[in-house]
């Protein structure tokens, strides 16, 4: 049952030390149930069987790139609204605005700041 009350947070990175700093921060918080990728394709399966409340996306990825995952997501009914956040290495406002036409909901630049992933998290659950 308390599974279900956490919100669902989907990783999505090809950088292992990536995934794990990202899920140490989120595990401290304890209100949060992650699922990881490594690729954009597994972003989209681990979507489907997951339904996460919120996606964390890293752009550059092998395969499918990020960008590529989102739009698709997007076409999706079921992630049509789910907030996506880009997480990336890509920062310039045109990078930017590319994820936003992706249809990333954030954009948080790499390296990022740790406060300002756990509010960009909290106001987008909210």
């Amino acid at each position: 049952m308390e599974q279900r009350s956490k919100k669902r947070i989907l990783i999505v990175d090809d950088s292992e030390d990536m995934r794990e700093l990202l899920q140490q921060i989120l595990e401290e918080e304890g209100a949060y149930e992650l699922f990881f990728a490594e690729n954009g394709s597994q972003a989209i399966e681990q979507a489907n069987i997951n339904q996460p409340d919120l996606i964390l996306m890293d752009m550059s990825l092998p395969g499918m790139s990020g960008w590529e995952a989102v739009t698709s997501l997007r076409k999706t009914v079921a992630f049509r609204e789910t907030p996506i956040v880009a997480v990336t290495a890509h920062v310039s406002q045109s990078d930017q605005e590319r994820a936003y036409a992706a249809g990333c909901t954030s954009h948080l630049g790499k390296p990022f700041d740790v406060i300002t992933v756990l509010d960009t998290i909290t106001k987008l659950l909210q």
